[in-house]
C-alpha cells in the first residue's frame, strides 16, 4: 500500500512517499518558495531525481508539480497518482479535540481551522495542503490527520493549567497543549526498544532539538509534562524564539512604544539564538563563531544549554528519575558539543557522558552515556514522517 505524506508550510510543501506496511521510501521532495519569483522542486526517487523552477503560484500548483514529478515516465515511482491509497498530513494544533491521529471530514476541516487562532503559522497551509490534496487527488483517497499536540492530551491538569482565572480556561481553552508530539512519540518508542524495555515501562525525558526545540517527560510510555504551551513559544529557548521569559515584559515595552504586533515577530522571529548572538539562528555557525572567540555567540550556545538542562532537571523531579534522556532533532541528533554542554555537571544526578562515545555519533542512534550512568543517554533521530505513514496506514488499513 503506497501511503503520501505531506507537511505544508506557508510557503513550502514537503512530501515523501512510502510503501507500507515495511515502510520503505520510495521517493522523498521538496516544493518551496511557493508564490515568489524563484519556487523551485525537488524530487529524489532512489538513484533519480527531478528538478523544477518553474513559478509556482499556490499550493494547488504546488500539488499539481508533485503529481507530475511523482508519475513522470523516466523517474517517478509510480504511473498513476491511483497507485496512492491514503494521504497523511502534519497538522500542529488539534487543541483537546483529538488524542490521536484522525480521519478529516467536515468536522475535522472546522477544528483544524478553529485552532487557527493558536498556530496561525502552521494550522492555515496544514489545512490548505489537505484541501487541496482532496482537489488534486479526488475525494476517494482518505486524507488523514496527524497532529502534533495529540500525544500530549495525556498530560494531567496540574500540568496543563496555567495560574490564570479558571474560566480562561473553560471560555478560551487556555492551557498548555504540547508540540512536536508526533516526535517525542516515535523517539520514546524508539529509545524504549533500544533499551530492550516495553514502550509502556520506559520513563524517559525526550529533548527534540531544532530551529524549534521542546522537551517532554514521558512516563510508561505516556507524556505528562512538555515544554511548549498554549503555542510552540513556550518552553526552551529556540533558534529564534524567546521560550520562557517574564509576561511582564509585554506590558514594558508596549508602554515603550511596540505594537502587539511587533512584539510578536521580535519574540517569535527575532529572538533566541538569532536574538542573543546577533549572528544566527543556526548552532553550526554559533559554534564556529565561538570557536574564533566571538563571546556572543558562546553567550548564546551557554544560554541554551542552560535552559534545556533545567528543564531535564525538573522532569527528573517530575517523573522521579528516569531510565533515560533522548537527544532528537537537527540538533540533538548532529551537535555532540551542544549534547557535551546540556549535560555537564549533572553527574549527582545519575547522568555521565561518554566523551569518544558522544564525538562519533552524528545523525544516526547510538548510546552516550558512560557505563557507569545511572541514566541511558540516547541519540534517536526522529522520523515523523514515517510515523505518520504509519498512522496513516493503521487507520486505513483497520489496523489499532
Amino acid at each position: 500500500m503506497k501511503i503520501l505524506v505531506f507537511n505544508c508550510g506557508s510557503s513550502s510543501i514537503k512530501y515523501q512517499l512510502f510503501e507500507m506496511p515495511d515502510g520503505t521510501i520510495c521517493a522523498k521532495g521538496l516544493v518551496q518558495r511557493i508564490g515568489e519569483k524563484h519556487s523551485e522542486a525537488f524530487q529524489k526517487c532512489g538513484d533519480a531525481e527531478i528538478r523544477s523552477d518553474e513559478l509556482i503560484e499556490n499550493h494547488q500548483h504546488g500539488l499539481q508539480v508533485i503529481r507530475k514529478m511523482l508519475t513522470d515516465p523516466d523517474k517517478g515511482p509510480i504511473k498513476s497518482m491511483s497507485e496512492i491509497a491514503a494521504c497523511g498530513h502534519r497538522v500542529v494544533h488539534g487543541g483537546e479535540s483529538f488524542t490521536g491521529s484522525m480521519e478529516v471530514d467536515d468536522e475535522v476541516e472546522k477544528v483544524i481551522e478553529n485552532y487557527s487562532d493558536l498556530a496561525p503559522l502552521h494550522n492555515p497551509p496544514n489545512l490548505t495542503g489537505i484541501r487541496e490534496a482532496k482537489k488534486t487527488l479526488g475525494d476517494k483517497i482518505p486524507q488523514i490527520a496527524c497532529f502534533d499536540t495529540a500525544f500530549h492530551q495525556t498530560i494531567p491538569n496540574v500540568a496543563y493549567l496555567y495560574g490564570l482565572p479558571y474560566d480562561m480556561y473553560e471560555k478560551y481553552k487556555i492551557r498548555r497543549y504540547g508540540f512536536h508530539g508526533t516526535s517525542h512519540r516515535y523517539v520514546a518508542r524508539r529509545a524504549a526498544k533500544l533499551m530492550n524495555m516495553d514502550k509502556y515501562d520506559a520513563d524517559l525525558i525526550t529533548c527534540h532539538l531544532g530551529n524549534g526545540c521542546s522537551i517532554a517527560a514521558v512516563k510508561a510510555g505516556k507524556s505528562i509534562d512538555t515544554s511548549m504551551g498554549l503555542t510552540p513559544l513556550e518552553g526552551v529557548m529556540m533558534g529564534t524564539r524567546t521560550g520562557d521569559f517574564d509576561p511582564a515584559i509585554i506590558f514594558y515595552l508596549n508602554r515603550k512604544g511596540y505594537s502587539s504586533e511587533d512584539l510578536d515577530k521580535i519574540f517569535n522571529k527575532k529572538s533566541g539564538l538569532l536574538g542573543l548572538s546577533g549572528i544566527s539562528n543556526d548552532v553550526r555557525d554559533l559554534e564556529a563563531k565561538a570557536e574564533s572567540g566571538d563571546t556572543r555567540a558562546r553567550l548564546a550556545l551557554d544560554v541554551f544549554a542552560y535552559r534545556i538542562r533545567k528543564y531535564i532537571g525538573a522532569y527528573l523531579a517530575v517523573l522521579n528519575g528516569c531510565h533515560g534522556i533522548v537527544f532528537t532533532g537537527g540538533i540533538g541528533e548532529n551537535e555532540a558539543k551542544m549534547r557535551c554542554r546540556i549535560v555537564e555537571n549533572m553527574e549527582n544526578l545519575g547522568i555521565r557522558l561518554d566523551d569518544k562515545k558522544n564525538a562519533s555519533i552524528r545523525g544516526t542512534e547510538g548510546s552516550i552515556e558512560a557505563d557507569n550512568s545511572k541514566i541511558r543517554l540516547l541519540v534517536v533521530p526522529t522520523d515523523e514522517e514515517g510515523a505518520i505513514a504509519n498512522d496513516t496506514y493503521n487507520i486505513v488499513s483497520g489496523g489499532k
